[in-house]
């Protein structure tokens, strides 16, 4: 039986070609190319915009807080809550 080359997209063809050439699968070199970032762009750049602490609500704050391990977040106000998340 003759196979057939799957119609695969890559997105970094590059890194695909240097991948294969050492021998790596098809299948795993794809999926690979795929999920390089972009060069040059840094986190920050490629996620979408975050709100501000301004617009969130005590209640969600201090969610953050807690996850952000912030000690006393159950007595501080939301000007203070806004403070300590961006220290911490």
């Amino acid at each position: 039986m003759a196979q057939t080359k799957a119609n695969t997209s890559v997105r970094n063809k590059a890194l695909y070609k240097r991948l294969r050439n050492l021998g790596v699968s098809v299948k795993e070199s794809t999926r690979v190319a795929n999920k390089a970032r972009p060069p040059g762009k840094k986190a920050s750049q490629r996620g979408g915009a975050a709100t501000s602490y301004a617009n969130w609500k005590v209640p969600e704050l201090r969610r953050r807080a807690k996850k952000a391990g912030i000690k006393g977040r159950s007595t501080m106000n939301k000007k203070q809550l806004i403070k300590a998340l961006r220290a911490a």
